[in-house]
């Protein structure tokens, strides 16, 4: 493998982990999701190893789940992104701050400031998560009866981006010259006025903030439909996505990469960060016995669904310690059952193991000692699928300990993760290029 490519690793912290039962785990802190102290210490360990970024996904609803799931779950507080990255970007120097802001529920012009303001706050720290809101709840929080059809969302999110970034593009660089003896503050000349008129969107400008100091804020986006392949290959320098293995990995890489050429982008400018579930032990068969502990944790009642839809069969009459009976086709997602009965194989789960596995988390996970995660992660950079993950923590504060401090410096021996910070910036980090001022050279 080229000795020069490295992992690139983010941190999922919102919510601080994905999987339902991370508060119930022993040794868990409950309220990590909503205890800025919490979120603070996590923050400046996971500097200390020298993470690429915190990643702040975020709900514009409560989550729309069955109210006996909903209130088992730690997920339904949490802070509101903005706030709390500038209050980490006080107390943090290097990783960078990547927040999610909704392009249909929200105005491009209060996109453009946030971002340029945390930009600016952080030292060049910023990323924005672009999403188009998948919530149907969430409509109902801004005045519509019913959600966007999905068409539409990511029509306007494509114009959003172009307005957003030419907010950016507002003031050159050397717009401000502060000579406090001729009294001029700014040159005119150096100022554009955006006046956009499109099919969605209609935005004057200019935008009253300085233009961010890397340019533009890390654009960052979260889809895998074919209208968010396309959006990602053509605005997105980096990816967060769920393949289920290593396989499907390489086929979303190959694809997404493969449509940079056709927009005029190298393939370097763009990097893809699966999700990952890393779960640590001594053993592979302690850091098994974990997941499975954090699995019993989820309540049988709320997992059961998840299984029936993953299954496309109700399984709610299934013996729950048994293991999973004979299930007909039906015309629901092949898919989805397949992965249900492979998973059942391979690892001899019980129907309530199974179940609790859907209802916490069932997404790409990486389950064993620091060698073999290790194994898997350079096997995901040297065939392909990924340029990186974005780590999602199985509980708080040892599943982060556990990659802070056993599995980084692993990488780290390995030559597959740095040592330290190259530079300042969120852009630095991930290696890509300070954009173009359009309208200035």
């Amino acid at each position: 493998m080229n000795a020069a490519r490295q992992l690139h690793l983010g941190a999922f912290m919102r919510p601080v982990s994905l999987h339902t039962g991370a508060w119930r785990y022993p040794g868990a802190y409950p309220d990590a999701n909503f205890s800025f102290a919490r979120l603070k210490s996590f923050a400046l360990k996971l500097e200390a190893a020298k993470f690429d970024a915190f990643f702040m996904a975020d709900h514009l609803a409560v989550l729309n789940m069955p109210i006996e799931a909903l209130r088992r779950s730690h997920t339904v507080t949490s802070f509101e992104p903005f706030t709390l990255l500038s209050a980490l970007a006080a107390v943090t120097e290097r990783i960078g701050l990547v927040a999610t802001a909704s392009t249909t529920f929200d105005q491009p012009y209060h996109v453009a400031r946030r971002f340029a303001s945390l930009d600016h706050i952080s030292a060049g720290r910023a990323g924005w998560n672009i999403v188009t809101t998948s919530n149907p709840d969430a409509a109902r929080n801004f005045g519509l009866d019913e959600h966007v059809e999905h068409g539409e969302r990511y029509a306007r999110a494509r114009e959003f981006f172009d307005v957003v970034t030419g907010l950016w593009d507002s003031f050159a660089d050397d717009a401000f010259i502060r000579d406090a003896e001729s009294g001029i503050f700014f040159d005119p000349e150096r100022l554009h006025v955006l006046d956009h008129t499109g099919p969605e969107l209609k935005v004057r400008g200019p935008l009253n903030i300085a233009r961010p100091p890397q340019g533009w804020p890390v654009i960052v986006q979260a889809g895998q439909s074919e209208p968010g392949r396309q959006l990602a290959a053509e605005t997105a320098e980096v990816v967060f996505c769920s393949p289920r293995d290593l396989s499907a990995g390489k086929a979303l890489y190959a694809d997404i990469k493969g449509r940079l050429a056709a927009v005029g982008r190298a393939p370097d400018s763009l990097k893809i960060l699966p999700a990952a579930f890393v779960v640590i032990g001594d053993t592979v068969e302690e850091a098994r016995a974990r997941r499975l502990r954090l699995d019993s944790l989820v309540h049988y009642d709320s997992a059961i669904a998840s299984l029936s839809i993953a299954l496309g069969h109700d399984a709610s009459g299934f013996d729950p310690d048994a293991p999973l009976p004979p299930i007909p086709e039906t015309n629901d997602s092949k898919t989805g059952r397949a992965q249900v009965l492979k998973l059942a194989e391979e690892e001899r789960l019980t129907v309530r193991q199974l179940a609790q596995r859907y209802g916490g988390y069932a997404g790409l996970a990486f389950v064993g000692t620091v060698d073999t995660v290790a194994d898997e992660m350079a096997a995901w950079l040297e065939e392909k699928g990924s340029d990186g993950f974005n780590v999602v923590f199985p509980y708080l504060p040892q599943g982060l300990d556990d990659v802070a401090e056993r599995l980084v410096p692993e990488l780290q021996r390995r030559g597959l993760f740095r040592t330290d910070y190259a530079g300042q910036t969120l852009r630095d980090h991930l290696g890509l290029s300070r954009p173009k001022n359009r309208f200035f050279e």
